[in-house]
Formats: C-alpha cells, structure tokens, sequence
C-alpha cells in the first residue's frame, strides 16, 4: 500500500504574462526588491500529498492519504469524496487552517513559491507507527523541514522503504539531513535543479547513489531515471496546451507511483508520470483535470507506442 504524507493546502495561482528574468538584474540580487503585475489569480485545492493523492485517485490507485489538515478541510474533502478519495486518515487540527501557498508562474513556466504551513506542522508528530503495515512504501513528502525529517527517521525506524523528495525543503535542510535521507530512502526524486544542489551539497553522494533509484524530471525535456541497471531517458507527452505548470511534478510522482505499485518496470512507471503530468498542465490549478484509465492507457499508447496493462 502506498502511504502519501506531506501537504494538504489552498493554493493561490497567479500568472505573470513576461519572464521573471526580465526585471531580475544579477548584479543587485543582494537587495533584490522586485513587484509583478499578475494577469490571472486562482484559488485552489493543492498541497503536495492532497495532489498526489488527487492524482492516485484518477487511476484507482489504493492509497492511504495522511496527514495533517486544518479547520477548513471540509470544502477539500468533498472534492477528493467525489472521486472517490477516503479521507479518514487525514488528522484535523480545529485550532489553525491548513497550509496556503502562494505561487506566481512566468511566460517561461519559471515558478516563484511562497508557502504557510498551518495545520501541516503538526505532521512533526505524524504517527506513522500507527498506519505503516509490513510491504507498504511511503511517500515522505515536503512539509517543512523538521516533519519531514521526521518522517524520513520514522520510516528507518520501522524499516519501510520511502521516497525521499527534498525539493521544497532543500533551502532549509542542514547537510547531514539530506545526507541521511539520501542514504536510506530507497527512491530519490527531484527536478535537475534541486538535483544539482543536493550533489553540491553532499559531499559524499556518488556512494550514497549507489544501490538507489533516481529520479530527475527535465521540464520540457522530459525525465530520466538513474539505477544500477544503467539510465533510462524518458520522452514528455505532447501536450495539446500548456495551461499552467502548477503541479506537473506532483502528477508525474502519482504516475510513478501508480505503476511502483502495481510492480511495473522502471521505463513504464516514468512514462505513466510524463503522461499524468501532460493532463496536468493542460488546465489551471493542480487538481482542476480529469481522465478516466481507458483515457489514459489511449494517451499512453498514442505516446509510445504500447499498451498499458492497469
């Protein structure tokens, strides 16, 4: 069984119709004061455990979706009900709301994040002990630095196998905590930046590679995974329109992992998540499209060139 932790949060999407690099001059970045005019702002249900679980819940996937949400979940929980998302194990904090992000995109798909944890920093003490059964593989996903780590340490704790994703806690991580989630997670997923910087940042990380599955997404490039069994260069699917980028990389995990758990081989799981990740895109917000699994395996195979067995 696959277990989603991480963030259940509104997200406040604007659009900037020119490119941040524009109006940012590289030799005044120590007092960098910059305002951009947006030209479209949406609320919407986000987070990235509520999107992939979102997402899982398109292809059937089982799942358990845990973790902390605040005293506005209600309207959020109808709309993963509707399609047919059990919530039960999603823990209410009355007291505060639930995490909120900001995020202004560019012309470029370039993203600029703001983010409030709320109700989320109470996944510090998620207790996982009480969800994790034998065989089961947990998604160990951003929620500020400390509940993630946490999470992480959990997960060794109990000798689950876990996907380590320290992209949006990698600006507050210390050194030895990507080092350690690096050496005990069994799958590493980032996007080539955030990938950069971890092998920056960990001295040590060619070792600690070894015997784990990386996975780096390219943007419009594509993804590729990295194993012992060599390199595997996946193609993007050909999007009928880029809407908006929000939440492409949370599709493309819920793809990956859809396949993960139906034991399918590495290339199909990184296809199923550029295949998600295109329906994504195609409309604005993180959970605002929709497919059916016979919409998807056609999608599938009209990419490249083979059937899906879901």
């Amino acid at each position: 069984m696959l277990i989603i932790t991480g963030t259940i949060a509104y997200d406040y999407i604007m659009d900037f119709p020119g490119k941040f690099g524009d109006h940012i001059m590289a030799d005044k970045i120590h007092k960098l004061n910059v305002s951009f005019n947006v030209n479209k702002f949406e609320r919407r249900c986000g987070g990235v455990a509520g999107n992939i679980s979102y997402n899982l819940g398109l292809l059937n996937t089982k799942h358990i979706l845990f973790s902390y949400a605040g005293k506005d979940f209600e309207e959020y929980k109808k709309h993963l009900k509707k399609i047919g998302i059990n919530t039960k194990n999603v823990l209410i904090d009355h007291r505060l709301n639930s995490a909120t992000g900001f995020v202004m995109a560019d012309k470029n798909h370039n993203q600029i994040w703001g983010y409030f944890l709320g109700a989320s920093l109470k996944n510090t003490n998620l207790p996982l002990k009480t969800i994790v059964k034998k065989g089961d593989f947990v998604f160990a996903g951003p929620t500020g630095t400390k509940a993630t780590m946490n999470t992480v340490r959990k997960c060794v704790k109990l000798g689950t196998n876990f996907m380590f994703d320290p992209g949006f806690i990698i600006t507050d991580t210390k050194d030895g905590d990507l080092e350690y989630g690096i050496k005990h997670a069994s799958i590493i997923f980032g996007n080539d930046y955030e990938i950069t910087l971890v092998k920056r940042r960990v001295k040590n990380w060619k070792t600690l590679f070894k015997d784990k599955i990386i996975v780096t997404t390219l943007g419009e490039k594509g993804s590729q995974i990295e194993s012992n069994d060599g390199l595997i260069k996946i193609r993007p699917v050909k999007s009928k329109k880029v809407v908006d980028p929000t939440g492409a990389g949370d599709a493309w995990r819920s793809g990956f992992l859809a396949g993960w758990e139906k034991g399918l081989n590495l290339k199909t799981c990184g296809q199923m998540g550029s295949v998600a990740a295109a329906f994504a895109i195609e409309h604005y917000g993180t959970q605002e499209h929709h497919y059916t699994k016979v919409q998807f395996k056609k999608r599938y195979f009209q990419n490249y060139n083979k059937m899906l067995n879901l």
